[in-house]
């Protein structure tokens, strides 16, 4: 039985900044319709009504949802009429949300275009991040590893760096090091630390799959050496789970998540963990 073939449309996003927002919120709900595949139009930067007429027109030409956040009035009611004109439904995607806020705060919002892309000292936070992140990628652990608040350990191909580097954006300074076989930890692991360490693993076939397609891509050839043997890869994977146990590290399986979900994962782990200090 074959699957019926995908639907597509058009979903045209306009933004007065940089659009992340409405990428992230539109791809959120376009995941929830498997059937159906946006061909996204993305206009960024959008701060005069030329750059409004110039997009009615693409929509025009190619029908389908608009969606946009845009703080100024005008530049907004514009492109809600002439899309409304047209007819193709328009979305303000902030303000039922901003609605909210105002109706619970009792204030109103202030006019401020990407304000959540102020350089403030979280940005400078999550810049300092990012670059303690690429510095100890895959095994380069920091001298004291204090000075990280998430560690990553895990065999080959538990997605530790991309991981890694997800925190990082978020703001978390995060190390991560490869269980490899035969070798044993370093002296900054087996030491007491207040960088929070967690552990990464997935099942046997998942692992092997992912190892047989990296060295493919890499070598284009297959592969069927001990790396991706099955009894060896399972021996690696519960040799690991048995070292996380006796450090005391909670270990997380990403065989079935996303990078966000098993980052959001280590950070519930992370502030239950934060909490018990604090407790004590």
């Amino acid at each position: 039985m074959t699957s019926a073939s995908p639907r597509f449309f058009h979903l045209h996003l306009v933004s007065d900044s940089t659009g992340e927002t409405l990428s992230t919120v539109s791809r959120a709900v376009a995941s929830r319709y498997p059937t159906a595949r946006a061909i996204e139009h993305s206009y960024v930067m959008v701060r005069d009504p030329q750059q409004i007429d110039r997009i009615v027109a693409s929509v025009e030409q190619a029908p389908g949802i608009v969606l946009y956040t845009i703080v100024d009035p005008d530049l907004a009611g514009r492109l809600a009429e002439r899309c409304q004109a047209i007819p193709v439904p328009v979305v303000s995607v902030l303000d039922p949300v901003n609605a909210v806020f105002q109706s619970y705060l009792g204030d109103f919002a202030a006019p401020t275009i990407g304000a959540q892309h102020v350089l403030d000292q979280d940005y400078f936070q999550r810049i300092e991040a990012m670059n303690f992140t690429i510095a100890h990628d895959d095994g380069a652990l920091p001298p004291n590893l204090d000075q990280a608040d998430i560690v990553l350990v895990g065999i080959s191909r538990t997605s530790k760096t991309p991981t890694s580097i997800y925190l990082a954006h978020r703001g978390y300074r995060t190390a991560n090091y490869p269980l490899v076989p035969g070798v044993d930890l370093p002296e900054e692991l087996i030491q007491p630390t207040t960088a929070f360490v967690v552990g990464l693993t997935a099942k046997t076939d998942r692992i092997i799959q992912i190892r047989r397609n990296r060295i493919l891509a890499d070598t284009g050839q297959p592969d069927e050496s001990d790396y991706t043997d099955k009894a060896r890869v399972a021996a690696e994977i519960a040799n690991a789970r048995r070292l996380c146990t006796r450090q005391g590290w909670p270990v997380i399986d990403v065989s079935r998540r996303s990078i966000e979900e098993t980052a959001a994962a280590i950070l519930t782990r992370y502030r239950e963990h934060k909490e018990e200090e604090q407790a004590l």
